[in-house]
Formats: structure tokens, sequence, C-alpha cells
């Protein structure tokens, strides 16, 4: 009788390399480095522009990690504004802020800004602060000033003060983009650090057309098939407006979809993440790359073709996701 050969063993799953510390004291400067050096021309001459709109200078210093020029000052409230794709203020965030402040009776938290050439002062971070600052009827605010104009669209990594829900962020990333379109209309990947996410864009404009659109139930799809542009911003613009139409179509077969499946008598918080699922060809394809119209085209085919009368109460009970906003 011929040996049996012995069931291999399952692959042990790779542990992950965790990333190492650098070394202890090894990057940007010493304590006495921050504040020594000579302020360069463009420091000075931000000095003056600061003290010329009514601010008063603090202190000018390098930051202590990569060396970068900055200034310290009082800025006339008045003439703070958060940047134009700045998301919507959050009424309850800055109460709870302004309660804080109060109790407080202490400014310690300076927002950061960047002054335009009209002597305005744009916040990517410290929108809120500033808004309980004004319930407050303060007169000014701490801030740090920075020479760099581009870093008015570093919103997303700086601002820290809120944490941007989906929404947020994704209208705040078209809206930056539209401005960047007209001002710096340089290819769409070269903004990877200001968009963050290609699918921030394209949900941006499903969210300005549907105030309440269910992007979390979409997000995954994108996130996993869109990639940032090689054409210029406002090209890659108008094709993503146009992907966007056909998001917005297969939202519309999935709602109808829903509407099926509560005609049933099903009530789950999650039955738009179930069809969405249900529909996707990539749930079972780990790691496969796809292209986003192709895949939202198959999509739009699947929900076409859903049929709510073949599905079970113990299908939609193991189902999870996001429910639907």
């Amino acid at each position: 009788m011929p040996k049996q050969s012995k069931p291999k063993a399952p692959a042990k799953p790779r542990a992950k390399k965790r990333k190492q510390a650098a070394e202890a004291a090894s990057r940007g400067l010493s304590a006495a480095q921050v504040a020594s050096s000579v302020p360069p021309a463009k420091i000075e001459a931000l000095r003056a522009a600061i003290e010329s709109d009514g601010g008063a200078v603090i202190g000018i210093y390098r930051d202590p990690l990569g060396g970068n020029w900055q200034v310290l000052a009082a800025i006339a409230l008045a003439k703070v504004q958060p940047t134009p794709f700045q998301r919507d203020l959050s009424e309850p965030h800055v109460e709870r802020l302004r309660k804080v402040l109060e109790a407080l009776d202490r400014f310690l938290d300076p927002i950061i800004v960047v002054r335009t050439p009209e002597g305005i002062y744009w916040t990517p971070n410290g929108h809120h602060r500033t808004g309980a600052m004004r319930l407050l009827g303060a007169r000014s605010i701490a801030a740090l000033v920075l020479p760099d104009p581009e870093m008015a669209y570093r919103i997303l990594a700086l601002n820290t003060e809120k944490a941007h829900n989906l929404r947020e962020k994704s209208l705040e990333v078209i809206r930056m983009a539209r401005t960047l379109a007209t001002e710096d209309p340089r290819p769409e990947r070269e903004f990877a650090v200001e968009f963050e996410e290609p699918s921030y864009l394209t949900l941006g404009l499903a969210y300005e057309q549907r105030g309440r659109f269910s992007g979390g139930a979409y997000h995954p799809m994108l996130k996993r098939t869109e990639t940032f542009s090689a054409a210029a911003l406002p090209k890659a613009l108008a094709a993503r407006a146009e992907r966007t139409a056909r998001l917005l179509a297969l939202d519309d077969a999935i709602v109808a979809a829903v509407a099926a499946l509560k005609e049933r008598g099903f009530t789950s918080p999650y039955l738009k993440a179930f069809v969405v699922a249900r529909v996707n060809p990539l749930r079972f394809q780990r790691g496969a790359k796809a292209d986003p119209d192709e895949t939202i085209a198959k999509m739009l085919a699947a929900a076409t073709r859903f049929d709510a009368g073949k599905i079970r109460a113990d299908q939609i009970a193991s189902a999870s996701g996001p429910p639907d906003e």
C-alpha cells in the first residue's frame, strides 16, 4: 500500500515588521539652535507685514523637527478667517470650546495661520478655536504664522482639533481642489499630500450633489480602486465629475434595492451596506487591482438585477458595515 503523504501544516501568517524607532536625539535641532539663528529676509518681511497689520510679533524661531522658520504672533481676531475650502463650523463643538476657555480664562493653544497678500490670516487649523474666541468677545488671538502659503492646503494633516468624518473630509478636499485647479493647475497626483486619498475627491463631488449621500458604503470600493490622476487638475476633476455621475446612478439602484428589502419587512440599519457588498465584484478578490469605472459599471448592472425576493433574514443578520446614513 503506497505511503500517504502527511497533510501540510497551514502556513503561519507573516508577522508584521515593526517600524523601528529612530535613534534617540538623532534628528532635528538642539534647543539652542531653535532660537539662535538669524532669521532670513522673508521672515523679517513677514514680521514687518504682521506689525503693519496691527499685530505683534512675540517671537521668531525654527521648528525643532525640520528647522523651518515660523513666527509666533498676536493677531487681531477680526483679521483671521478660515481657508475658503474649510469644512463647516460645528456649533456644538464651538460651544464646548467656549465653555472650557471661559472656565480656564486662558487661551493656551495657538492657531496656525498663513498671511494672504491682502493682510488676511487664513487658518487651516483653528477654525473652531477662533469661533469660540469670537463668542467670548476676544480682541486678539495667539497664532503661529507660517511663511509658506502652501501650508494653507495641508488642512487634513494639520487639523487635529476636531476629527473629520468622511463627509467633512471629502467636502473639504473637493473645495480645496477647485481652488487649486484655478491657482495651481498641476497634475492631480502632485497634490497627494494635500488630498490624502483620491476617493475623497469623488466622494466630495457626490456629497455636494446629495447632502445625505451614504459615502461610507462606497468608500472601501473607491479607496481600493482609485488612484491620483496624471492629468492636470482641471481635467482630472472633469473626469471625476463623470465618475461621480455614474456613482450616483449606482446609488439610485442601491436605494431602489433597499426599498424592495424594506417592503419585504427587513429593517436592519445595515441594509445599504448589505446590498453594496452583495453587488461588489471585489468582495472576494483580496489584493486584486481593478478599474474604478469598470467596477462601478459592474455594480450598477448587479444592483439593477438585484432580487429582494431571494434574500433571507439570516443573510442580512450576518451583515455588517456602515449603517445607512
